[in-house]
């Protein structure tokens, strides 16, 4: 299962800094992320990049067993 790297905003909201969860593409890790986290990571999620191996990649981008998917919101910074 890919593994999901949560920073930030993001882990607090998630609970967790990282799991792994079953899916084939980012819209159905994010849908499963929203599932097993609930309101408080759905406020975050929609203002995160998600990156699938170091590439920012939208939902429909197809996401392999062994990839790493980093949810990272945005930062503050000059």
């Amino acid at each position: 299962m890919p593994l999901v790297r949560y920073f930030a905003g993001a882990a607090e909201a998630a609970g967790t800094e990282s799991e792994e969860l079953a899916g084939t593409s980012v819209g159905e890790l994010r849908t499963r992320m929203l599932a097993a986290h609930g309101d408080e990571l759905a406020q975050v999620l929609g203002r995160c990049s998600v990156l699938v191996d170091g590439v920012r990649s939208d939902d429909d981008a197809v996401v392999r067993e062994s990839d790493v998917v980093d949810v990272l919101p945005p930062f503050a910074g000059g």
